[in-house]
């Protein structure tokens, strides 16, 4: 079974096991290490699952990011101080679009903005005083350096439009995945649709680098499937180790001259078969995960499960744009 707690817990034993660092967002960008895991949590829903995977990560030494709501499916107080005082980050998981929209429909609003209207500008002025208010009610709770992009598919806006106009590094913000995030240098894996190659049926939790990746094999389905090229990565250091072992035997062999052929060889042959290119987990990944798609109970893990299946079926008919 696949998105459970323990194939989570499996997940973060076997990146640790690979030696990545462990750095929330804010902290990567700071000071990119050079071998990196960010840990995103959307928290949509439940967020009493996001307090679980952030007490496993303290037990296991590791930080990650979680970035919540403000809507009362998803701002519990006390969960997100909780969070902070372990030692994550807590950023502010933004949907002004939306609910200005909604606070202002049948009101200044009509029912339908179109985009360089009159109205949609008004709009955009609605959703960042909305962000502001929200930011400065998140802020009184724990420090708030980062933002991300909730992305509703069902609305006709996307969330990040706000900065078409507006500016948040002025709110003292440094960063924004969707904007602040190098995907050339950093692999992206979400577990939207719950699925890890869930991007095609994915409305807004994307990026332009997916079709790349996916032309070179970059993609995983399971977390298994991730696991598993883990595995490889780690078998595969341990061998280039052993055979750098072996060459310094061989130099010290009288046959110098052969052993300086095998040593050029067995070069190539580990340039050929990088960790990056043979075993295809980058030396950097941003992981999005949504705890609430994480369950150990059957009950509400086989309701997700068959909720996602139905909303991948939905968006990718009517909102996903070909």
């Amino acid at each position: 079974m696949d998105f459970t707690i323990e194939s989570y817990i499996q997940l973060l034993h076997k990146l640790k096991s690979v030696d990545y660092n462990f750095q929330t967002f804010s902290e990567y960008l700071k000071n990119p290490l050079g071998k990196s895991i960010i840990l995103r949590h959307d928290v949509d829903l439940l967020p009493e699952n996001s307090l679980r995977f952030a007490q496993i990560q303290f037990d296991l030494g590791i930080k990650g990011s979680y970035y919540f709501r403000a809507v009362p499916e998803s701002w519990d107080e006390e969960i997100i101080k909780t969070i902070a005082g372990m030692g994550h980050e807590v950023g502010y998981h933004y949907e002004n679009m939306d609910t200005a929209y909604g606070k202002a429909k049948g009101e200044r609003l009509k029912a339908k903005v179109e985009k360089g209207s009159n109205e949609y500008e008004q709009l955009i002025d609605f959703a960042y005083e909305d962000f502001c208010d929200n930011l400065e009610k998140l802020r009184k709770l724990v420090p708030v350096s980062t933002i991300c992009m909730h992305g509703s598919p069902k609305s006709q806006f996307d969330n990040k439009a706000i900065w078409d106009k507006y500016d948040y590094k002025k709110l003292g913000l440094i960063g924004e995945p969707y904007y602040d995030m190098n995907f050339d240098e950093v692999f992206y894996l979400t577990d939207t649709g719950r699925r890890w190659d869930g991007w095609k049926v994915s409305v807004r939790d994307k990026v332009p680098q997916q079709e790349l990746w996916a032309k070179q094999g970059l993609v995983f389905h399971s977390t298994q499937d991730i696991i598993d090229a883990l595995d490889n990565r780690k078998l595969e250091l341990s061998s280039e180790g052993r055979e750098v072992s072996s060459e310094k035997r061989e130099v010290s062999s009288e046959r110098r001259e052969v052993s300086s052929e095998k040593r050029v060889v067995s070069s190539e042959r580990r340039e050929m078969s990088s960790p990056e290119s043979y075993l295809k987990i980058p030396n950097k990944v941003m992981f999005t995960m949504h705890p609430q798609r994480w369950h150990d109970s059957t009950f509400p893990w086989a309701k997700e499960l068959v909720m996602q299946n139905l909303k991948n079926v939905v968006k990718r008919v009517l909102y996903v744009k070909r």
